[in-house]
């Protein structure tokens, strides 16, 4: 009898380690994923190299791009940019002075460890005091210049060493998410290619 208690406390006992040691398991795969911050200053700074773009309009006019005022969208999983544009040229007769608000996603470009602007959506186009003929004109041409601006544009790169632990473990990038703060880039076990 007293065999049998000893016997039957042991399995409990065994049961609850195994539950432990399961939970704990399972805990540690659903628990904190390996990652790499990039703060907003950073993606500012990025894009900040590439501004300003001039676009000539074939002689007529020319598009002076401003670097973008990025805003970070946690909610949405996205970035919002305010671009200003000056155009001048012969066909306006003076400069005018605008400017238009955009949104896009990000994507992580495996070839280059880059970070791109992705998806890019033209929310708004202003153009006070600009006169309405050269306004329909400036309007019409304003979302390809942000799609050649901005469309696929690195907004950082990955250093070798920000990818190094992660590589040794077997992960690569994976997720991005716009936070607050800026992007967190989280890893995952690499696919097979």
């Amino acid at each position: 009898m007293i065999a049998a208690k000893r016997n039957r406390a042991r399995r409990l006992l065994l049961a609850a380690l195994a539950c432990t040691c399961l939970g704990t398991a399972v805990s540690a795969q659903d628990g904190p994923r390996p990652h790499h911050r990039i703060s907003g200053a950073q993606l500012q700074q990025a894009v900040a190299k590439r501004f300003p773009i001039r676009f000539p309009l074939g002689g007529l006019a020319e598009l002076t791009v401003a670097t973008p005022r990025l805003r970070l969208l946690p909610l949405e999983n996205r970035l919002a940019a305010q671009v200003n544009v000056d155009a001048a040229g012969p066909v306006l007769r003076r400069a005018y002075s605008g400017g238009f608000d955009i949104a896009f996603a990000l994507r992580y470009e495996a070839s280059d460890a880059t970070i791109r602007a992705h998806q890019l959506e033209v929310l708004d186009v202003h153009l006070p005091d600009v006169p309405r003929r050269t306004s329909e004109l400036l309007q019409g041409t304003l979302p390809a210049v942000a799609q050649e601006a901005l469309g696929d544009a690195v907004l950082h790169q990955l250093r070798p060493q920000d990818l190094a632990l992660a590589d040794t473990m077997g992960l690569e990038p994976d997720t991005l998410v716009v936070t607050a703060e800026g992007v967190t880039v989280y890893f995952a076990p690499k696919k097979s290619r």
